[in-house]
């Protein structure tokens, strides 16, 4: 392959990372591109972390041949190196100088790192050549380490990292570095914007912490079905973001009403009814797709499958599928927590109640995917269990 070929590579592998939104997607396709441009035999990712390196990714072929690649793997992601010169990763996370060496068994005594043996000792594995160059973003901070292990030549042989390919790694970590970058502000962007609705979302119901945990459930709750139903990641995201908002028009219904701890009367039912559209109508104009959402599921999470619900009598495929979902998520969350009207109810008596209702107030599709995910959508529930406050529970 010749350096314009390498380069129109690199420039298809930068076109890949800007598109790549999922981080561990993301690290794994870095490792493996710099593997290939270099005919490592391993390597490993590691991202900074505050005075710390932390394991990401990390790939071997030699254990992969021996069909250990996964046991591996699952024992060294998510570990922690102290970020010190004293290590190889370390030096290079805090210098930002590139370290190539033919042998790491063979380091002058001189040099302020050292090489730990521990890895090999613990996987009966030879590291030899290593080439570690630091990730570092367009202002020159260093985001991780990208490490090389073992280069092998045609013959499967272990020999030295050229020192040629020492500039078009350290070119893919650096855009490595700004796809990390991006991803992370992403990832920010949305856990601040689910804590603003989430916060936004307990006010208009006058409530306490249990409101948060309901509307963290149903969120949840809803993402799981529509995984289930086959839905593309964004949308099952899209479903997830949206769904805390479906109530969000009871900041318009008088507390008195909310939290009454008796029946509602012909008249107060009316008028909680009115939520829905209450809640649609804060999003009027919205151009964007996320609060479009929103509206479309404070407005229909009330309707039924067989017409009977609220505001419009939609019934069928009248209903957008986003409705449809959060309504049994919203309905198997009030069955199965107390409330200031009635106990909880067993798990097992929420799930037959829900399937009496199919194709009366539930799809039959929707009940179908609840169903066949009971047992992680029990799981969403003991992690938002009522002991648990908004502080407490990161999405």
């Amino acid at each position: 392959m010749n350096l314009e070929e390498h380069l129109a590579r690199l420039n298809r592998i930068g076109i890949a990372l800007s598109s790549e939104r999922d981080l561990d997607k993301l690290l794994a396709l870095i490792l493996q591109e710099a593997r290939d441009f270099t005919h490592a035999e391993g390597g490993t990712l590691y991202c900074v972390e505050g005075d710390k390196l932390r394991f990401m990714a990390t790939q071997n072929d030699a254990f992969d041949r021996r069909g250990e690649g996964r046991d591996y793997a699952s024992h060294e992601v998510g570990q922690y190196l102290p970020l010190t010169s004293e290590s190889m990763a370390g030096y290079v996370g805090l210098t930002g100088e590139v370290i190539n060496l033919e042998d790491v068994y063979l380091i002058p005594p001189d040099r302020p790192y050292k090489f730990n043996p521990a890895f090999d000792n613990r996987h009966d594995y030879r590291t030899q050549s290593m080439l570690m160059v630091p990730m570092k973003d367009v202002e020159g901070h260093i985001l991780g380490v990208l490490q090389l292990i073992n280069a092998l030549d045609a013959g499967g042989h272990v020999g030295p990292f050229d020192p040629r390919w020492e500039d078009l790694v350290m070119s893919l970590a650096s855009q490595a570095a700004v796809a990390i970058r991006n991803v992370r502000l992403i990832e920010e962007l949305k856990a601040a914007y689910m804590d603003t609705i989430l916060r936004l979302s307990v006010a208009a119901e006058y409530k306490d912490r249990e409101t948060a945990n309901h509307i963290r459930r149903v969120a949840h709750y809803s993402a799981v079905i529509a995984d289930e139903l086959g839905f593309e990641p964004e949308r099952v995201e899209m479903i997830r973001s949206a769904a805390p908002m479906h109530d969000v028009g009871k900041i318009g219904i008088p507390e008195a009403i909310l939290q009454k701890p008796g029946k509602l009367t012909a008249d107060e039912f009316s008028e909680m009814k009115n939520h829905t559209v209450l809640g649609a109508r804060l999003f009027d104009g919205a151009e964007a797709p996320l609060l479009k959402t929103s509206a479309t599921v404070a407005l229909t999470h009330h309707e039924r499958y067989d017409g009977s619900g609220y505001p419009h009598g939609l019934r069928g495929s009248q209903i957008p599928i986003e409705g449809q979902i959060i309504a049994l998520a919203d309905v198997f969350d009030a069955l199965s927590s107390d409330r200031c009207y009635k106990p909880a109810y067993p798990i097992e008596q929420c799930v037959e109640i829900i399937q009496k209702e199919c194709s009366h107030h539930f799809h039959p599709d929707v009940i179908r995917a609840f169903t066949n995910r009971l047992d992680d959508v029990l799981a969403i529930r003991q992690r938002y269990s009522a002991q648990a406050g908004i502080e407490h529970n990161p999405d």
